[in-house]
């Protein structure tokens, strides 16, 4: 397992190293053969896992594209937060309650780490040394204790997932539909955040979806929902959902509320259905907000597509300290405004000092969200003021990383669906804290903190028999 006796300090500069020797890190290594060893290892991983342990198979979905990316996503998290343990204990407490639906099991978490490492070991090859095997040792105690911690407090307070019977499903578009759920049991959430389902059409399968809705009296919420192409969820609940189906919910997730301490007029910025988190925000602030102003900014390819907009406009006429602007990007004859989002809230800021002493929320695809944040950028907003909910891929599934807020410095590396892509691994909290002094906890020995939890198991499987058939299998 390599020296017990290793420097914490040296940690995130292990798991870095160890990182790039399997194409972690885009040009770690200089090797074009690199390119899709990441590919490689997930898929290794699970096969692995799979193999020591088949009845895990059933805890996921039939097709692992979506699971594997997310899986090596989490992993570039860890390590471009590396030097900064502490910020990552939010995200791996919600990982934590959140694998609850799935049917995580404490004893999993063994099998995980011995077929991790094993896959890491393998890629790497002979430059994998001693020292690596103890860093990511301690990473993961760390990364499973917190995981196991949050997952047992949680289970004390709410299910692992909820129940929800469709109460109304309006088809606003084409492709896109307005769900009404009612949850069996009361369902705590806070505007903005958003929540994984599941359908009984696709069992095990589940994808993110925003709140469209502030907490309701009679407990139930609102989902505004796209058809992807090839999306599973999406087109099952657009298409093929009906009142009085029944739905799977997992625990509400995310950071991108409106704080009511702060006295700042509030820049809302949504493409698509993006609109659905900011309208949550919006109708929660209808019950306490008298003083700030928010100007929210709506924008589609069509005017066909602002499927929501009578609503948002009725809501502004009730509330006087609410505009709406629409506008489109693809329909010449549209009468409002017209051009990409981005350049729209640009020209509209010439009135108000170029949105300076805004709070601002921008919600969208990646696309969108990534062409906004940089216009806002050329307009010097402070990054610090800005707060983001991105999607995109099947499903609008949202980027690894599911955060909102303030990028991290720029100390943490690029990947893959990294930093500079819309909805990225690079996202602290939506306040802007989290972010510790360079190497706090690792100097302190926090990533040699196991709450609790023991890895002790060899630092390498060996792989069944049956391993290259399972993959010959998954590939065939």
């Amino acid at each position: 397992m390599g020296s017990t006796d290793l420097d914490p300090a040296r940690v995130p500069a292990l798991i870095r190293e160890s990182f790039a020797l399997v194409g972690g890190e885009s040009g770690s290594s200089g090797n074009s053969d690199n390119s899709d060893k990441p590919d490689k290892i997930v898929s290794y991983f699970y096969a692995l896992v799979f193999t020591e342990c088949p009845a895990l198979r059933d805890m996921f979905p039939p097709m692992m594209d979506a699971q594997r990316d997310r899986l090596f996503q989490a992993l570039v998290r860890i390590v471009g937060q590396a030097e900064h343990p502490d910020s990552l204990v939010a995200y791996l407490r919600e990982l934590g309650r959140d694998h609850r639906k799935y049917g995580a099991q404490p004893e999993h978490y063994d099998v995980v780490w011995r077929c991790l490492i094993s896959a890491l070991k393998h890629y790497a090859g002979a430059a994998w040394t001693p020292d690596m095997d103890a860093a990511w040792l301690a990473a993961y105690q760390l990364i499973a204790g917190t995981m196991m911690e949050a997952a047992e407090q949680d289970a004390q307070l709410a299910p692992a997932w909820w129940t929800a019977r469709v109460v109304r499903h309006e088809l606003r578009t084409p492709d896109i539909a307005v769900l009404t759920l009612q949850p069996d049991s009361p369902y705590e959430f806070r505007a903005g955040q958003y929540l994984s389902l599941e359908t009984q059409r696709w069992p095990r399968v589940w994808r993110h979806f925003s709140i469209a809705n502030a907490p309701r009296s009679d407990n139930t919420l609102t989902l505004h929902v796209r058809a992807i192409p090839a999306g599973w969820v999406s087109t099952a609940l657009v298409n093929h959902t009906r009142v009085g189906d029944v739905v799977r919910l997992g625990p509400p997730s995310g950071t991108m509320l409106c704080t009511t301490t702060s006295m700042r007029d509030l820049l809302c910025i949504a493409g698509g259905t993006g609109l659905a988190p900011i309208k949550a925000m919006v109708e929660d602030m209808a019950k306490w907000n008298t003083t700030r102003q928010v100007r929210l900014f709506y924008g589609a390819r069509h005017d066909d597509e602002l499927y929501d907009l009578a609503a948002l406009e009725h809501l502004a006429y009730r509330r006087r300290w609410l505009s709406v602007v629409s506008a489109v990007s693809h329909d010449p004859h549209f009468p409002g405004e017209r051009g990409m989002l981005p350049d729209v809230v640009a020209r509209h800021g010439e009135f108000f000092e170029h949105w300076a002493g805004h709070d601002v929320y921008v919600s969208g695809s990646v696309a969108m969200v990534r062409a906004t944040i940089a216009r806002l950028q050329e307009l010097n907003i402070p990054l610090a003021s800005i707060r983001f909910d991105a999607y995109g891929g099947m499903d609008g599934l949202w980027q690894p990383g599911a955060g909102q807020g303030v990028p991290m410095p720029p100390s943490a590396p690029a990947g893959p669906g990294t930093a500079g892509e819309g909805r990225t691994e690079g996202v602290g909290h939506a306040n802007g804290a989290g972010v510790s002094t360079a190497g706090s906890w690792a100097a302190q020995g926090a990533w040699r903190r196991d709450n609790g939890w023991r890895a002790g198991v060899a630092g390498q499987v060996g792989a069944a028999r049956t391993l290259d058939e399972w993959l010959v299998s998954q590939t065939s």
